[in-house]
């Protein structure tokens, strides 16, 4: 099974991008964010892809996630959900089987940093209760986070950074102790040039000096055999993320 994430910042901007990257890689699950858009203003081309049950969950001009499952995976829509806490269009869960499969986009905490810890806190609250129930989950999203300095690179880390500070990190961590691996970092542990995003000036993609906060977590009980940044795929200031699972 394939699984992967994007924040495409802004779907009517990145229609055919996106319907390229679908056609070339055919992942069995995608999850977006930064979508940017409501349902109704989802691209016609988009708005009937047939290959995959589609669920957009936005509100206009911000924020915003979706869910595509391919339609192979399943003989029903599956049960879309968003747990209590979401807010502004930030979180959508799907059942695929036995497995949950999250899409989450973290609020950046540059104009209200104490509602990205709150986002973030209930986010651990989330994944501990899944733990706890037993739940085989992959949570897939733009967190927002550097989990550590490696997932910056160094002409970009700075103490006291948004995304970069120890209380951020900490429950990052303490969201990871209930049962979930890091995909690409367990995959690929002392790559220092892995990174999701890039700074939108002076040519900082093309340079490789970007920041790792773009994720594919996992139950340790659902095996992961591949994990990649595509970063040749699409104009966004973020790259897709692809895991192979068994």
């Amino acid at each position: 099974m394939l699984i992967a994430t994007w924040n495409v910042n802004g779907i009517r901007a990145r229609e055919q991008q996106l319907d390229a990257w679908l056609t070339r890689d055919q992942p069995d699950v995608v999850c977006l964010q930064e979508i940017k858009a409501s349902p109704a203003q989802i691209p016609a081309l988009l708005g009937s892809l047939t290959s995959y049950y589609c669920y957009w969950h936005g509100g206009g001009g911000y924020s915003g996630v979706a869910l595509l499952v391919k339609r192979t995976l399943t003989a029903e829509q599956p049960a879309f959900a968003h747990p209590a806490f979401d807010h502004e269009h930030r979180i959508v869960t799907a059942k695929v089987g036995d497995l949950t499969v999250v899409s989450v986009y973290v609020p950046n905490g540059g104009k209200d940093f104490e509602a990205k810890m709150r986002f973030l806190e209930a986010m651990e609250q989330f994944t501990g209760e899944q733990h706890a129930a037993g739940a085989k989950i992959v949570v897939c999203g733009d967190l927002n986070v550097a989990r550590t300095d490696m997932d910056v690179h160094a002409k970009e880390r700075k103490l006291g950074a948004i995304g970069q500070r120890p209380e951020e990190r900490l429950v990052f961590e303490r969201m990871m102790g209930h049962g979930l691996v890091d995909v690409g970092r367990a995959l690929d542990p002392d790559n220092a040039e892995l990174f999701t995003w890039w700074p939108p000036w002076r040519s900082m993609r093309q340079r490789n000096i970007g920041w790792r906060i773009d994720y594919v977590l996992a139950s340790a009980s659902v095996t992961a055999s591949g994990c990649k940044v595509l970063a040749d795929v699409g104009t966004s200031d973020h790259a897709p993320v692809l895991a192979t699972f068994a």
